[in-house]
């Protein structure tokens, strides 16, 4: 442990810190902002934006609310301070917004008047309210809180002397998923459906269910709430299996409008309240499995499948002002569109590179809102920034802000170049990104780092990526790709991982390399591979299969599917869906997916990195490699990132310790010719 406690010292270092330098650094973390959230006004004239920083004294992410005319004009802000203030939402007369924050010690839900910034606190409760909408008269608002329970306790105690000092009384834990990743061991009780004016006043609960309730949406009348929840009997054996219900403002009744295996959710009344649009699929237990857009009559009736000719996850739907189609956006080979779909099914583009909001690793995805009349505002992605403001109507989108070029115009990013190949398995055509330091002489030859994605059922995108970015700045190729598995490319390509992962996704990858090695500016003998939760998984594949790495970074991984499945914060979904049936029931099939079957043949060096609070891919797994390994007599180390759950950059800091752990292991391990040009011996 001292030894690798010096050598992250001697990393940072390295880098400098320095803000004169002309690449990106570590520190450069903290001056990071982006776009999140934007909501267009019901008129179409402003948007309210989320606009987010971080604080390099506390080790914060901040955000407060700015505002800015549809066309870029007067971009100001609403809110300031070193707080949160999230999650605007616009009133239907386009005078009043709703919002969270956190600037009076607990997170709480404001009502603000934009004429003149007046304010008033609509909640005041013990706990953080959930999500929430305005009534169609802007009356009252909707939103879902945390109720707690309290069980008797099982197991009686006797009374302790008075003045002793005894531990805390024995936890007694009877449900099925007890704790979750980024939350912890959970509290008894549930979401509940809350409604409350917004002249002040108390607000009163709607549902009382054993359930936890989804974000609550006014029926066009105003009269009752639709949303989405599982409350079946056997919803801890079946968690996939929501409905979407119709609860009555007045006496609280709960209708169930759906009724099949799989979920529905996402329910958005049409604009004559006569029927809803909503999301799902029936359950096939897949791996993986698109999600379809539906619309059926508003009593539950007419149920009707309008996306199925779009083999694509169809999200973030929103009915047409004249209610003849349905806006929605979608992934596609790496990139994320805004569309609108007819009723027929009909598909037509408006805009693309909505993301830009992972600012760790390259993930595709952003969000948008949209009026009926058809302007929008998106979040912006692009490789060479963060999640920026955009807008757009009738097939035209432009940027509105530029909020980081004080940072890129001194240190610009590496370019990002897409790359598609034959996998050398089956001849399928993978796409893939390589990323080149900023500084590139093609004359010269770099060291490669392969960065996997995790989910596994998710994909990289040409986005920027300040981990990507990083690894770019210290002098390295980086490669990325969404082999099988990934999702933006259709449901079979999906599923070629379904029951069988990892598998042929490592011929893939390994394509990968060879067809970036091709291109002539790589160094073939410092090759490196890192990757985390699934990339973590493929990793350690990696290294069990093939000596062509120097070093390796396993993050966050699964090494034992068997001890996963019981441990990790969801039992009742991974063996149902990612395995043919119960870990006893199918040890062979298990065992022969788990990375630990091949840790007999690693040869590489390989470093291990994982939040010690993560409840995803438990540490355990982490523990587990890291013994095996070390009984193998390999070359390893463990980095345990205190307080962190599964998304480890949670705390800006933990991201510069991630970049950090990663380039001084791969360092240490470069070839001493390069070694010695990268510390100025040659």
């Amino acid at each position: 442990m001292r030894k690798l406690i010096i050598l992250a010292a001697l990393s940072i270092s390295h880098f400098g810190f320095s803000q004169l330098s002309e690449k990106l650094e570590l520190l450069n973390i903290y001056d990071l902002e982006f776009v999140s959230d934007p909501q267009i006004s019901p008129d179409g004239s402003q948007i309210m934006y989320v606009r987010n920083f971080k604080d390099v004294m506390t080790d914060r992410n901040l955000s407060n609310l700015w505002i800015v005319n549809f066309d870029g004009s007067n971009n100001r802000p609403i809110t300031t301070g070193n707080q949160n203030d999230f999650q605007p939402r616009w009133a239907k007369d386009g005078k009043r917004i709703l919002y969270k924050s956190n600037k009076d010690e607990s997170t709480q839900i404001y009502l603000r008047w934009l004429d003149t910034g007046s304010e008033t606190k609509i909640t005041n409760t013990q706990k953080t309210p959930g999500n929430y909408t305005f009534s169609p008269d802007g009356q009252q608002i909707a939103f879902t809180l945390f109720v707690p329970e309290s069980p008797t306790p099982v197991i009686k105690m006797p009374k302790k002397p008075e003045g002793a000092q005894w531990n805390d009384p024995p936890k007694y834990i009877d449900d099925m998923r007890y704790r979750a990743d980024g939350q912890g061991y959970l509290k008894s009780g549930f979401n509940q459906i809350f409604i409350a004016p917004v002249d002040g006043g108390t607000p009163r609960q709607l549902t009382f269910e054993q359930a936890n309730m989804g974000t609550p949406v006014w029926s066009k009348d105003g009269t009752s709430l639709l949303f989405s929840a599982n409350l079946h009997d056997n919803s801890d054996y079946d968690p996939r299996n929501s409905e979407i219900y119709q609860v009555n403002i007045a006496g609280g009744n709960i209708r169930a409008l759906t009724n099949r295996q799989g979920p529905d959710f996402s329910p958005i009344p049409s604009p004559d309240g006569k029927k809803i649009a909503y999301l799902g699929f029936d359950d096939r237990y897949q791996g993986y499995q698109v999600t379809r857009l539906y619309t059926m009559n508003a009593d539950g009736t007419g149920s009707k499948l309008i996306s199925g000719n779009l083999d694509r996850d169809v999200q973030n739907i929103s009915w047409s002002g004249d209610g003849k189609g349905i806006y929605f956006q979608y992934n596609d080979k790496g990139d994320t569109k805004i569309a609108l779909m007819s009723l027929g099914g009909k598909v037509n583009d408006l805009t693309n590179m909505v993301g830009g909001l992972s600012l760790g690793r390259p993930y595709s995805g952003g969000t948008f809102t949209i009026t009926p009349n058809g302007r929008y505002a998106y979040t912006l992605g692009a490789s060479d920034h963060p999640a920026e403001l955009g807008s757009g109507s009738n097939g035209n989108a432009k940027r509105l802000t530029n909020l980081n070029d004080d940072l890129f115009k001194y240190t610009p990013p590496g370019r990002v170049e897409e790359i598609w190949y034959k996998s050398s398995f089956d001849q399928r055509d993978i796409q893939g990104w390589i990323v080149y330091p900023p500084d590139f002489d093609a004359t010269k030859k770099y060291p490669l780092i392969l960065e996997i994605h995790g989910g596994p059922f998710a994909s990289y995108s040409p986005f920027f990526s300040m981990e990507v970015q990083l690894f770019a700045s210290a002098g390295n190729i980086v490669f990325y790709a969404n082999p099988r598995g990934s999702t933006s490319y259709g449901e079979e390509f999906g599923n070629l991982i379904h029951h069988n992962y990892p598998s042929q996704d490592y011929d893939d990858l390994m394509s990968g390399v060879d067809a970036v090695i091709a291109k002539g500016n790589v160094d073939e003998d410092n090759l490196f591979v890192t990757g985390g939760s699934g990339g973590g998984v493929l990793t350690s594949w990696i290294v069990g299969k093939t000596d062509r790495f120097r070093a390796a970074v396993v993050a966050k991984p699964v090494i034992n599917w068997y001890s996963f499945v019981l441990y990790a914060d969801n039992p009742g979904f991974f063996y149902k869906y990612w395995f043919p049936g119960l870990p006893w029931e199918h040890e062979e099939h298990y065992m022969k997916r788990s990375p630990i079957s091949l840790v007999g043949n690693v040869k590489t060096p390989t470093m291990l990195l994982t939040g010690e609070d993560d409840y995803r891919t438990p540490i355990s797994e982490t523990e587990q490699y890291y013994a095996a390994l070390k009984l193998q007599k390999v070359e390893t180390a463990m980095v345990r990132i205190p307080g962190a759950s599964h998304g480890i950059a949670a705390k800006p800091s933990n991201l510069v310790a991630k970049v950090a752990s990663i380039l001084t292991w791969f360092d240490k391990y470069k070839g001493e010719e390069l070694k010695g040009k990268i510390e100025g011996r040659e």
